[in-house]
């Protein structure tokens, strides 16, 4: 059975993506990612506004918790 690290480095072409035009920063992807691929932060096309970012696309298990959880759809995982 292969771990949390041998299956990130397998997705390694995975991308995680956020349109912050779609993120109400709602934090539900920052709690429901097992691996901890996102954070919330300032982005600088909303300032003041707290948007979902991709701190460590590498560490991406494609669980898709966060694709499937995310209200408003913001969030896209691409293989």
């Amino acid at each position: 059975m292969k771990n949390q690290h041998e299956n990130a480095e397998e997705n390694s072409l995975v991308e995680v993506k956020v349109d912050h035009s779609k993120c109400n920063g709602d934090s539900i992807c920052v709690d429901v990612c097992p691996v901890a691929v996102f954070e919330l932060q300032e982005v600088s096309e909303y300032p003041g506004e707290k948007k979902s970012v991709v701190v460590d696309n590498d560490a991406c298990i494609v669980c898709r918790a966060c694709e499937v959880q995310c209200p408003t759809q913001a969030i896209t995982v691409e293989e």
